[in-house]
């Protein structure tokens, strides 16, 4: 293909938003001669944008001097500030620092008075985010009237975004989320940049995240995934942005998912040695490995996140619950829990699992203590997500003291949080909670309804810690059965004593095959049998029938 051919389609794939073509085109053109800087920008933009990011760092630094060499002092600007925060987003502070410095010389000498000179006041404004909101907030609030003097979308985006932010740190969570909402509507409607929609994305589940708004935080991903999905070959997430991602659909039930997104995340910071993200986003898949029962593979996960300097807890203290070592487990939630420097988002989750482990050990107190903590902390927040989870820990902790009744009560309406919140293996977890609270009061049909329901979800999610719960809750409720068979067992050995199918029956008793096949088998197991024959005689016998 000649070179004008391949610069023009090369272009023209840019305008179209082709990214992967763009960068294919306009490489073979760059191979055959020096791009001018224009298309060398181009060049570095859709190799940012298709995940090469060290072909965009040098391709932008090649555009910069370019534009340097001809004149070009504000599109030079420009390159220099997104290099500077693309690096800096890498966690390469001394690069982008310095990219950022040389484009505030340039300003300062050249272009006083413009736009530019607004872009770079955006990381002052970010560097003062967390320690002085309220001057970040002043810086966000002069930046919103530049971009508009100028008409600048992309400033106008990140400076919205700015404000929210700082909002929401100064503890308006309401009028930042609002503000977050700009922003993100911005670049759902196709008005700034790819580069930038990337990063306002990436801020605003970072903030939904913060403020426990985890449906805000599901509808922006679910309108900018539809957004992506009209750019070939994009790839605007980077890795906290992918971690968050995974946190969203493992709440949601998308295990898989999460865990290829994980990955995605681990694979785009093995190229930025040092990087913190990487214990991150290692701390997120040792948890989904916990959760599906691969305790070794988690412990590795969890060690690794500890060397990049990631706090593994509460996360490593359920392992060891899980695999046994119950005092193990509360001495390290109880000295987690006792750093009050915590942000909520991370102190929440800390005391729910301090409630857990504190039960397994037999400390009541500790448990009830961390439970009330956990009540006002949602206190604070209008979050469903947080109501949920500290409804869940006060009802099991009701369950604890023999207070049946009101936990069934408190369970039922956190059950129902959960599910508006589209929770799925949260709620599962507390209809095992409840079907303790039912056996207890001698309710065993509703008991095993609860864990049949549980046990859907888990076999779904393949969480088989949990089905082993479920399966303990069952015999210690039973003994006194015949053949030691739950209330549920004898449900579906009745139908088995009919001729019914394992079809049949879940059909009758709306629960999955899967369900009865795992029945039919402990019933089989229970009574000593070898097949559904002998089962339906054994409920003959025993007037079951």
């Amino acid at each position: 293909m000649a070179i004008t051919e391949s610069l023009e389609r090369g272009r023209a794939a840019c305008t179209e938003h082709a990214w992967d073509d763009a960068y294919q085109f306009l490489s073979d053109a760059d191979g055959a001669r020096s791009l001018e800087a224009a298309d060398l920008e181009r060049l570095g933009v859709a190799a940012y944008l298709t995940g090469r990011d060290e072909a965009a760092v040098a391709d932008l630094e090649r555009a910069y001097q370019a534009y340097l060499g001809q004149g070009g002092i504000e599109r030079a600007v420009r390159c220099a500030f997104w290099l500077g925060i693309t690096l800096l987003l890498r966690g390469q502070h001394a690069r982008g620092g310095g990219w950022l410095g040389r484009a505030q010389r340039l300003v300062e000498e050249r272009l006083p008075g413009s736009v530019e000179q607004g872009y770079l006041m955006i990381p002052a404004g970010l560097q003062a985010l967390e320690a002085d909101p309220a001057s970040a907030y002043e810086t966000f609030d002069k930046l919103v009237a530049i971009a508009n003097e100028f008409d600048d979308a992309d400033l106008t985006a990140l400076s919205r975004l700015g404000l929210g932010q700082a909002l929401v740190a100064m503890g308006e969570a309401a009028r930042g989320v609002a503000m977050l909402d700009e922003a993100m509507l911005c670049v759902t409607a196709g008005e700034v940049s790819p580069i930038a929609a990337g990063i306002v994305y990436c801020a605003v589940i970072l903030a939904c995240r913060d403020t426990f708004d985890l449906g805000r935080a599901q509808e922006w991903t679910a309108a900018l995934s539809e957004w992506c999905s009209k750019q070939q070959g994009l790839r605007p997430y980077r890795g906290q942005c992918l971690v968050h991602r995974s946190e969203i659909m493992q709440l949601h039930g998308q295990w898989e998912d999460a865990m290829a997104e994980i990955r995605r995340a681990c694979e785009h910071l093995a190229a930025q040695p040092g990087n913190p993200v990487m214990g991150m986003a290692q701390y997120q898949q040792a948890e989904i490995l916990r959760l599906r029962g691969k305790y070794a593979d988690a412990e590795l996960a969890y060690r690794e996140a500890a060397a990049y300097g990631h706090n593994v807890h509460p996360g490593l203290a359920l392992l060891r619950l899980a695999q046994g070592h119950v005092q193990d487990a509360h001495a390290a939630i109880r000295r987690v829990a006792s750093d009050a420097a915590e942000r909520p988002v991370e102190r929440a989750k800390i005391l729910a699992a301090y409630v857990r482990i504190a039960l397994a050990a037999g400390d009541t107190n500790g448990a009830k203590q961390a439970a009330e903590d956990l009540q006002e902390i949602a206190a604070r927040f209008d979050s469903q997500y947080l109501q949920a989870m500290a409804g869940s820990v006060r009802g099991t902790v009701m369950v604890s003291e023999g207070d049946y009744t009101s936990a069934c009560t408190t369970l039922r309406a956190a059950w129902l949080a959960w599910q508006e919140v589209e929770a799925p293996y949260e709620g599962a977890r507390l209809r095992v909670i409840m079907a303790r609270a039912y056996h207890a009061l001698g309710d065993h049909d509703t008991a095993e309804m609860e864990l049949d329901a549980a046990a859907h979800v888990f076999e779904q999610l393949g969480a088989a810690p949990d089905l082993r719960e479920i399966a303990e809750v069952s015999r210690r409720s039973t003994a006194q059965a015949p053949g030691g068979l739950s209330a549920r067992e004898i449900e579906v050995l009745r139908l088995v004593a009919t001729g019914a199918t394992n079809r049949g029956i879940a059909n009758t008793l709306v629960i999955s095959e899967k369900t009865v096949s795992r029945h039919i088998s402990n019933i089989l197991t229970k009574l000593g049998l070898s097949s559904r024959t002998a089962a339906a005689a054994f409920a003959y016998d025993n007037d079951l029938a």
